[in-house]
């Protein structure tokens, strides 16, 4: 790399750096532990963020630079639990075999590059789920017909408390018809399926790839947590939370 590639490079850098800085929904404890311009012009991106949110606006911020043709993502998500592989491991194998919404699919747990092990085989498929789990990174593939089965199951893996990023290479059959309101809905069933929150006094608007929350809940905390769902649904790019709270 010649002396002026190298001063384009570094400007570029700072310039991401300072944008980062700007953006207030980061906050001023995010630092990234690496940002490079790899040879061929990607971008890396690795550290570790407190929440999903703080990531996809990381990532967003990013990819929203002139500069920037392609990004490598190695943000990851500071568990709020740490947690084994094998410990989310076996969470993963009772979340995805219990929940009757996937009761259908042919679920298989992977371990190792030759080492597998079958959770779920039904008589009627309706399709297919591998997951594997290193260093924390939870890695989906499978196939199935419904787009929000594929969400649903990335949400469930971010459910787990030792989590620190889920990789969602589900194939839906139905990506391409893909809305706001196939958004909406699928927030609207992550709210109803979380224990800890009261989806009836949520009330869920999206644009484009942007959730807008509104409504009231009894603390800021779960007012978070919804918005921390949001966030775990994948195709969701920013998550506006007007919720409202006594606090």
């Amino acid at each position: 790399m010649s002396g002026k590639e190298m001063n384009t490079v570094q400007s570029l850098i700072a310039d991401l750096r300072k944008r980062f800085a700007a953006e207030r929904r980061l906050g001023g404890s995010f630092r990234p532990d690496c940002l490079k311009i790899e040879a061929d012009g990607a971008l890396i991106l690795e550290g570790e963020v407190d929440r999903v949110g703080q990531k996809k606006i990381a990532l967003e911020v990013a990819a929203a630079h002139p500069g920037i043709d392609a990004i490598i993502d190695r943000l990851h998500v500071r568990p709020a639990e740490q947690l084994s592989d094998a410990a989310i491991r076996m969470r993963l194998r009772e979340a995805y075999a219990r929940d009757p919404s996937l009761a259908g699919l042919s679920i298989t747990e992977t371990t190792g590059a030759a080492t597998s092990r079958n959770i779920s085989q039904p008589d009627n498929e309706t399709g297919t789920l591998e997951y594997a789990v290193s260093d924390g990174i939870v890695t989906l593939n499978g196939s199935t017909s419904d787009l929000a089965i594929k969400r649903y199951i990335g949400v469930l893996a971010w459910w787990v408390p030792g989590t620190r990023d889920v990789i969602n290479g589900i194939v839906a059959a139905s990506d391409e018809s893909d809305g706001p309101d196939r958004i909406a809905d699928a927030v609207r069933v992550v709210l109803e399926k979380d224990p800890y929150i009261d989806a009836a006094q949520v009330k869920v608007g999206v644009r484009l790839r942007t959730v807008r929350l509104t409504g009231m809940l009894p603390s800021a905390e779960q007012a978070r947590m919804a918005e921390n769902d949001a966030w775990y649904v994948f195709g969701v790019d920013d998550v506006l939370n007007e919720i409202e709270t006594p606090e």
